[in-house]
């Protein structure tokens, strides 16, 4: 998989290098029933580790529960808000029995105590390094602003322990080409320093369709037969 060193005007690159096949396999996985089986505000009320899953980390904001009912082509699968930090535990769809879907909470934001928002953002980090059917973490990161110091933690942590992890820049259709092009190259500058990163990144935007389908192929290699 690569990405366009020089994206058409007024067209963001997107990760390419998916065949026919691939992105058939991703289609045909992403029209299967998708449906919500369990909410945990705890590692204590996980549901079984019976299929493999793709977790969708992020600050508060970013895009995650639109970019779940994108891929499943779902307006209202994950619950999405104009209000930071209402994702408070770990949403799990099931994807065809073929596939977990992971909406987890947002850092970095939240309109609740500094003991709360820790509470949230430890649960994260556990779930992240111990799960063990946990096939793919998304980070996801607004195409607008790039990294931040907390998406920064949260793929150092990932590192440590080895969890395989892909950048997703949300909201392309937010920003001009040329300011996506400058994202893109600091965040693909950026990835080169953390060991478990795949070097490629997808670019997306739930509104629009953008990257959806590749993303689609990408997770579609990851499911249960």
């Amino acid at each position: 998989m690569t990405t366009s060193d020089k994206p058409s005007p007024g067209k963001p690159s997107i990760v390419s290098g998916f065949d026919e096949a691939a992105l058939e396999a991703g289609r045909l996985l992403f029209a299967k029933e998708c449906d919500f089986v369990w909410g945990a505000d705890a590692l204590s009320q996980l549901p079984e580790a019976d299929l493999p899953e793709v977790a969708f980390a992020g600050r508060s904001n970013v895009g995650k529960s639109s970019l779940v009912n994108a891929l499943t082509g779902r307006k209202t699968l994950a619950r999405t808000s104009n209000t930071p930090g209402r994702t408070q535990q770990l949403n799990f769809f099931n994807l065809g029995n073929r596939l977990k879907l992971v909406d987890m909470p947002g850092y970095g934001y939240a309109k609740e105590s500094k003991e709360k928002v820790e509470a949230w953002n430890d649960m994260v980090r556990r779930f992240l390094r111990g799960r063990v059917t946990l096939r793919r973490a998304l980070v996801l990161v607004d195409a607008r602003h790039g990294l931040k110091p907390n998406d920064d933690e949260i793929m150092e942590m990932l590192d440590r322990t080895a969890v395989p992890y892909v950048l997703v820049l949300t909201k392309a259709d937010k920003v001009k080409a040329a300011e996506l092009d400058a994202v893109r190259r600091a965040t693909e500058a950026a990835l080169k320093k953390h060991p478990a990163a795949f070097p490629d990144l997808h670019i997306t935007s739930s509104e629009k369709g953008l990257g959806i389908a590749e993303l689609r192929a990408s997770l579609a290699a990851l499911a249960a037969e």
